[in-house]
């Protein structure tokens, strides 16, 4: 990830489960809505993806009570099936992901420019919780 000026928060998982699984369980619509929550009490309960250098994502997250919800969106500036993905959030952060296969696992290493509001470790406890939730997604799968 290049260099700014911007605090860049790094969170990483090892997945049992081989690169194309994961890949394909990571970028599907319709697994995303499956595991992308950093709590039990929230969901994303929308997925569209455009898995394409300059296609747009997006993922609407919100709370299962209803009491709050976001788009999480961005658009994609590199895209290396099973290997690494960049894109710029909506807000202009960068984010990488980087997918590095071994035989029957992947290690999952993301790399994300963290944003002004909240505190880091907030920001790396809610996507290392998505990670996990992730992991545990894929290793069931």
């Amino acid at each position: 990830m290049e260099t700014t000026d911007k605090t860049v928060i790094t969170i990483e998982a090892i997945v049992n489960a081989p690169a194309e699984k994961v890949w394909n369980l990571w970028n599907g619509p319709e697994h995303i809505v499956k595991w992308a929550a950093a709590s039990d009490d929230w969901h994303t309960t929308k997925s569209e993806n455009d898995l394409r250098e300059g296609g747009k994502f997006n993922s609407r997250m919100e709370a299962k009570d209803g009491s709050f919800g976001f788009d999480f969106w961005g658009v994609y500036d590199i895209v290396k099936p099973y290997e690494l993905i960049t894109y710029t959030l909506g807000d202009e952060r960068k984010v990488e992901i980087i997918f590095d296969a071994d035989n029957n696992t992947t290690k999952i290493t993301q790399h994300f420019e963290a944003e002004g509001t909240n505190p880091i470790e907030m920001q790396r406890g809610g996507w290392q919780a998505i990670l996990n939730n992730f992991k545990k997604y894929a290793e069931a799968e």
